[in-house]
């Protein structure tokens, strides 16, 4: 699938089918592509929790108000971003880079982010945003359905991965095969609604 009819099709499944199994070769290659997200500084705050316990998967269900795409899908990704990231093995970051971008780009990350809590926060949903984003749309290029999820109990799910503290959660994944189509996209802004000349 190409990636213009990815973005069209890509929609929120809510109903998967849970006897299907995404073979991990297919998984491994949705989270390589995904990597190819971009980031600030190449920081790459992306953390995820593969949610493979049947137990926990149940717990997390129950977390998210009884929603079946937390169980029923093939997989259960928590993408969270850690956002004292700027500040951890800056250096790997650019371990491709010659010695003096590197250099240079680490020190622009650690004084462009420092005592900034607001902007590591912001600077970290970004990026997992992003990630999210180029995981959804490179699982449905291959096939597969996936349900962005904000509506859970962050706060009991937090307690259920061990979440670090430096680390927030972006959103709950579900990725699998779609068992009933997802409902026709509600319907789309204005132009003139969604876009502005030089000021408002």
């Amino acid at each position: 699938m190409n990636i213009n009819d990815a973005i069209r099709q890509r929609r929120a499944v809510k109903n998967f089918d849970s006897s299907f199994t995404i073979p991990q070769s297919d998984i491994d290659a949705i989270l390589d592509l995904a990597c190819e997200s971009p980031s600030s500084f190449n920081i790459q705050h992306w953390r995820v929790v593969n949610v493979t316990d049947k137990t926990l998967r149940q717990k997390m269900r129950d977390a998210a108000w009884n929603q079946a795409q937390v169980t029923d899908a093939s997989h259960l990704f928590i993408i969270c971003a850690d956002m004292m990231a700027f500040s951890k093995n800056c250096e790997s970051y650019w371990h491709n880079a010659p010695d003096d971008v590197k250099n240079m780009m680490v020190s622009m990350m650690q004084s462009f982010y420092h005592e900034k809590p607001q902007l590591q926060r912001d600077e970290a949903l970004r990026s997992v945003g992003l990630f999210a984003q180029t995981l959804m749309l490179s699982a449905k290029s291959m096939g597969y359905d996936s349900c962005p999820m904000i509506g859970f109990d962050a706060a009991q799910v937090e307690k259920l991965i061990n979440l670090p503290d430096d680390y927030i959660i972006g959103m709950m994944l579900p990725i699998g095969k779609a068992s009933t189509p997802a409902r026709p996209k509600g319907g789309y802004i204005s132009r003139a609604d969604m876009m502005t000349e030089n000021h408002w």
